[in-house]
């Protein structure tokens, strides 16, 4: 793990060693003949998902735990409530999940929510987009915005303040993310405080140097991130700041942000370089790369010891800003 400013924000030179539980992951996941993401149908890929979630182990407790609906453009979004204790209102996170637009939900993240909630001592709404091919882009973009606004105007029924507002994603979810910060700020939406970006997609792009070191062999691969974008976009150029936020004109004026990347990740390059443009548009930024980590150690906790440290980051960060 290292904070990276904006002098060494576009690499270390010396890559890193793999980390030892994450190529312990890794090896077992090569054991057991898992099939190529992009190989499959999306219904057996959604499956292969969901299956993974029994590695985790049972989720930590937390004082309160609510399935919600959420008016959305499409119709009820479903979103899931998590409070720790402590006297209401409190701070509210709206928290999107990953999985490529396509795969993931309420269930595959709500570890990762009740550590947030626990250890940050806010609110989080876990919100259950419309998934790709079926509802394409920019289904899950106006859904996201959507449930932001809603969460805003609605925040005493959550038990929540919505003056102390932020969200959060990752990897898809950190896409959509920055793509909601940047409609709230041109549609005069609700003030978000923080911005939480693990691993974000910033761009339909796939010429980084992070793609080509990191293109098979650390869980996601550039394969897998073809099959998603061609599943989100169908046929979209995704060109617009809605669907590639780091290719946005101006990124002044958005809240504040902490962005997480992963030395053997795909997408780390595209998140780093949205980082510097923040920076550069004068939005306070902290960028920390988790050396050694794969994509997908944010929600992994229980079994990656820096998925864990990388939740107690964000959530220092969230307490900070919304105190």
């Amino acid at each position: 793990m290292r904070a990276l400013t904006a002098a060494n924000a576009g690499g270390y030179g010396l890559r890193m060693a793999l980390d030892p539980q994450a190529k312990q992951l890794l090896d077992q996941m090569a054991a057991m003949g898992t099939p190529p993401l992009e190989s499959l149908p999306v219904a057996d890929a959604r499956l292969l998902m969901e299956s993974m979630r029994g590695l985790m182990g049972e989720p930590e407790p937390i004082a309160h735990v609510e399935d919600r609906t959420v008016p959305g453009p499409g119709g009820t979004i479903p979103a899931r409530l998590y409070r720790p204790a402590g006297d209401a209102p409190l701070p509210l996170l709206v928290y999107y999940h990953g999985g490529g637009w396509v795969l993931g939900g309420l269930e595959s993240h709500d570890g990762v929510c009740r550590s947030l909630a626990n250890q940050a001592g806010c609110a989080v709404l876990s919100i259950d987009y419309r998934l790709a091919p079926e509802h394409r882009y920019p289904a899950a973009a106006d859904d996201c915005y959507a449930a932001l606004v809603w969460a805003a105007a609605n925040a005493a029924a959550l038990g929540a303040d919505p003056t102390r507002l932020a969200i959060g994603g990752d990897s898809a979810g950190g896409n959509l993310t920055a793509v909601t910060a940047i409609q709230a700020r041109d549609r005069g939406g609700p003030r978000v405080r923080l911005q939480l970006l693990v691993y974000p997609v910033t761009d339909h792009s796939y010429d980084t140097a992070s793609y080509a070191e990191n293109a098979d062999g650390y869980f996601l691969t550039k394969a897998a991130m073809v099959w998603f974008w061609n599943h989100y976009l169908g046929g979209d150029a995704g060109t617009a700041a809605t669907a590639s936020p780091l290719r946005a004109a101006d990124l002044a004026g958005l809240p504040p942000a902490l962005v997480i990347t992963a030395e053997f990740d795909p997408l780390r390059d595209e998140g780093e370089s949205y980082a510097r443009r923040l920076r550069e548009a004068g939005v306070p930024t902290t960028l920390t790369r988790y050396d050694g980590m794969i994509h997908g150690f944010f929600t992994m906790g229980p079994l990656l010891g820096q998925g864990a440290r990388a939740v107690a980051e964000s959530a220092a960060a969230l307490r900070a800003a919304l105190a």
